[in-house]
């Protein structure tokens, strides 16, 4: 399904967007822990400190995860010692994204601390209107992204966000499409980048 395009929707000012540190940047205090997520699509690699979540980095696949693989639940196999509440959070979050998706609208999003998510700029508006805007099982094309985040003809800068997103599927520039319908590049590759969609569709059918 497509999101629709046009004016920017009248629900996004009513929404509060991502908690985040009000410091610049990572400051010296700031103390990060990495941990790995065991997931359908192989191993996360997931960073962040007590303020917020830092980085999600994926695994590339040559092949998409077989059936048995795709129904697997996500475990932590390393750092689960070092687990701060963003660290938790994001877990619990991509534990139902994979596993029990009509839990996730439940659960809150983990604060972010990346020096990305912390400046104002174009691009920042563009990553949070996406993780607002556009739901589990959802697509809106570059154009349409650019709409919603107040300047339509700023597709290219949106394609310039998706790729220096720096927490794919949470922040879930998957779901930015080419307006033909075709997938589209994605950081962790073609392949990744329609399981996902292709779990959405699928998750949302059995939902509905």
């Amino acid at each position: 399904v497509v999101f629709p395009g046009g004016a920017l929707s009248s629900t996004m000012a009513s929404q509060l967007v991502p908690q985040v540190n009000s410091k610049e940047g990572r400051g010296s205090q700031c103390k990060e822990r990495h941990m790995l997520l065991l997931s359908p699509l192989g191993k996360l690699q997931i960073s962040g400190c007590e303020t917020g979540l830092h980085e999600i980095k994926l695994p590339k696949m040559s092949m998409l995860p077989s059936g048995a693989e795709s129904s697997s639940t996500c475990e932590v196999c390393e750092g689960a010692e070092e687990m701060t509440e963003p660290l938790q959070q994001c877990t619990d979050w991509l534990r139902a994204y994979f596993c029990e998706p009509a839990r996730i609208e439940s659960l809150p999003v983990p604060a972010f601390h990346h020096p990305l998510l912390l400046r104002d700029s174009f691009t920042r508006q563009v990553l949070w209107t996406l993780l607002r805007e556009v739901k589990f099982g959802e697509a809106v094309s570059y154009k349409q992204l650019a709409e919603l985040a107040g300047n339509g003809r700023a597709a290219r800068a949106v394609g310039g966000a998706m790729r220096s997103n720096p927490i794919p599927i949470l922040i879930p520039c998957h779901r930015v499409i080419l307006s033909s319908g075709q997938s589209g590049n994605y950081g962790g590759g073609n392949l990744m980048k329609e399981w996902l969609l292709s779990h959405e569709k699928l998750q949302k059918e059995k939902l509905s």
